[in-house]
């Protein structure tokens, strides 16, 4: 009698990114937490070559997409059982697959964001919004999102709950360096955003200190009081 079992290869696979990201994140500090939180946070992801028109043909007509991407920077870190979600304050413990935290064995990362236009010229660029992606996060797959397949707005979320925002309080003098280096209304509302989400790390989230944090060729100067955040200074960011 012929067995129905059959023997699944326990090898490993071989993952080539299909494309990089440029984000105006460019260090880990200050990312946005969640994809669609900051929907100022513009990215375009840069197809390789051997990817062409064809590869994307069609996917204009969808408003958002998967990327599936690989968490980069912290690969070298390797990864945790056990993860301290930021949404709990840091102070108690979940396990890796019940988070969705970098520290993961494979590194995979998959995020919702939404699709702005796609540029079919000598490869192709698709620009995108909403992203919680760092600077050159490369990426391995690209699928449409289908809402009526995907969506379920009524499902169980555990821990994870939507929290208030912060309030943005610009000081003079940094209003004074947004002219002197005459950063745009995108700078603006991409500081904004992502401030208002607290980007500290929860140990810290009862400090008064000064924090910096890297958006596109800036370095901006922020600290957290009660609930309003700070923005005391803008300067160029500069490599150490």
């Amino acid at each position: 009698m012929m067995s129905h079992s059959c023997e699944v290869s326990k090898g490993y696979w071989s993952i080539q990114p299909i494309g990089y990201i440029t984000s105006p994140y460019k260090q880990k500090f200050g990312v946005a937490r969640q994809p669609g939180l900051v929907p100022a946070a513009l990215a375009y992801i840069d197809l390789s070559k051997e990817f062409t028109t064809d590869c994307v043909r069609g996917l204009e007509d969808y408003e958002y997409i998967w990327v599936q991407f690989i968490f980069h920077a912290t690969v070298k870190e390797g990864w945790q059982p056990l993860i301290r979600p930021p949404k709990l304050g840091g102070k108690e413990k979940k396990g890796v697959f019940a988070t969705r935290s970098p520290h993961r064995p494979n590194h995979l990362g998959l995020s919702l964001v939404k699709l702005e236009r796609i540029e079919c010229n000598k490869h192709v660029r698709i620009h995108i919004s909403g992203v919680d992606f760092l600077d050159q996060t490369p990426v391995i797959d690209i699928k449409p999102y289908i809402p009526f397949v995907e969506a379920k707005p009524h499902a169980r979320c555990g821990f994870a709950r939507e929290h208030e925002q912060l309030r943005v309080y610009w000081s003079p003098e940094a209003l004074q360096q947004v002219r002197l280096f005459s950063l745009d209304t995108k700078h603006y509302d991409l500081i904004n955003q992502s401030l208002a989400h607290d980007p500290r790390p929860a140990h810290q989230s009862k400090s008064n200190k000064i924090f910096v944090v890297n958006l596109f060729d800036w370095d901006v100067l922020f600290r957290v009081i009660d609930n309003i955040v700070e923005i005391t200074g803008i300067r160029e960011h500069v490599e150490t």
